[in-house]
C-alpha cells in the first residue's frame, strides 16, 4: 500500500519516535545502509527554488545505493507549457519510485499524492508544510537536548509567514510538558488558527512577545527563522520589520549555556556570523542531520527494511 508525507500529522508520534531511531542507527552505521535501495529511484521535482532541501534528497538517495532524477526549476519542467501537477505526478510514476516535491502552491504536493502511483514527499508548499524539516528539528532536538518532552521552545522572527514554525509547532504540541514562546513583530505574529487549531487545542502552554531579551534567558531551544522578503506587499513594511531581531553574542549573555540555536536556513542577517563558533549554535548541525532523517524516511515510505 503507497503511503505518502504531506503534512507531519500524517505521522503518528510512535513513528516519529521510529524515524528518528533509524536516522541515529544510520548516524551510527552508515555502511549498514549504503545499499539499501539499490536499484530506486528518487525523483526530485522542485517547481520553487532549495539548496539544502533538494541537495539532502538528493544525498541521501545516493548515500542509500539509489539513483536520482528531476528538475531544479519549474521552468526546466512540462509545467512551463501548462501541465498539471496530476499528469506531471502520474508521468513520472512511470519512471521512479518516489517523489520529493516542493511547489509556491499551498496543497500541491497532496494533489501529486492523489495523482502518483508511488510516494510523494511534501519537500514544502508555499507558506503551508515543510514536514522532512520538521524532522529534521525533532532529530537536532533529540540528538541536542537528549529528548523532547519537557522543553522551553522559543520561535523568532517571522511566525506568519514561516511555514517550518508551523509545522513544527504542530509536531511539539503532541509532545508532553512542552511550553511555546512566541517572538515576533505585531505584524508578523502566528496566525490565528495556529493558536487556535494547534495551541489551544490540545492545551499547549504559550506566550506570545515581541522582546526576545526578555523570553532568552528562560528558553532551552531558540528557533531563529528570516523576515521573508518575498512575502511582503510593500517595501517600507519589510525595511521597517527586517532587522527586528538580530541575534548577537552580547544579546546571548543571558541565555543558559546548554541553550540550543537552531534556523531552518537560509539567514540573511538575524544570527550575527560571530555566533557560528559558539557551541551553542546548531544550524549546520541541523543541515546535516536532515540528510539522516531524510534517508530514514525514503526507506520507510518504499517498505526497506
Amino acid at each position: 500500500m503507497k503511503r505518502s508525507l504531506i503534512d507531519i500529522l500524517d505521522l503518528s508520534p510512535a513513528e516519529i519516535d521510529e524515524l528518528i531511531a533509524t536516522a541515529n542507527d544510520i548516524i551510527a552505521n552508515p555502511a549498514k545502509y549504503a545499499e539499501k535501495c539499490r536499484g530506486k529511484k528518487l525523483a526530485t521535482l522542485f517547481f520553487e527554488p532549495s539548496t539544502r532541501t533538494r541537495l539532502s534528497f538528493e544525498a541521501a538517495m545516493y548515500e542509500l545505493g539509489g539513483n536520482v532524477l528531476g528538475f531544479s526549476e519549474a521552468q526546466s519542467s512540462s509545467a512551463a507549457k501548462g501541465e498539471s501537477v496530476s499528469d506531471t505526478a502520474k508521468t513520472v510514476s512511470c519512471y521512479a519510485d518516489i517523489i520529493a516535491m516542493r511547489h509556491p502552491k499551498e496543497g500541491a504536493p497532496f494533489v501529486a499524492s492523489r495523482a502518483a502511483s508511488i510516494p510523494v514527499i511534501n519537500a514544502g508548499d508555499g507558506g503551508h508544510n515543510h514536514p522532512t524539516q520538521t524532522l529534521t528539528d525533532l532529530l537536532t532536538i533529540s540528538r541536542e537536548k537528549g529528548r523532547i518532552d519537557g522543553l522551553t521552545v522559543g520561535f523568532c522572527g517571522d511566525l506568519k509567514f514561516g511555514r517550518t514554525v508551523h509545522s513544527l509547532i504542530g509536531a511539539l504540541s503532541r509532545y508532553k510538558n512542552v511550553k511555546i514562546v512566541l517572538i515576533s513583530p505585531t505584524e508578523l505574529k502566528v496566525p490565528e488558527y495556529v493558536l487556535q487549531e494547534v495551541l489551544e487545542k490540545n492545551g499547549i502552554d504559550f506566550e506570545q512577545t515581541t522582546d526576545l531579551q526578555k523570553a532568552l534567558p528562560n528558553l532551552d531551544i531558540l528557533y531563529m527563522t528570516r523576515v521573508q522578503r518575498e512575502r511582503f506587499f510593500n517595501e517600507e513594511d519589510y525595511l521597517r520589520l527586517k532587522d527586528s531581531y538580530i541575534l548577537t553574542p552580547a544579546k546571548l549573555k543571558n541565555a543558559k549555556q546548554d541553550l540550543c540555536i537552531m534556523h531552518p536556513l537560509p539567514r540573511v542577517n538575524e544570527i550575527s556570523v560571530e555566533i557560528d563558533d559558539d557551541p551553542r549554535a546548531c544550524y549546520f548541525k541541523q543541515v546535516l542531520y536532515g540528510k539522516y532523517v531524510r534517508m530514514a524516511l525514503i526507506m520507510k515510505l518504499l517498505e526497506v527494511e
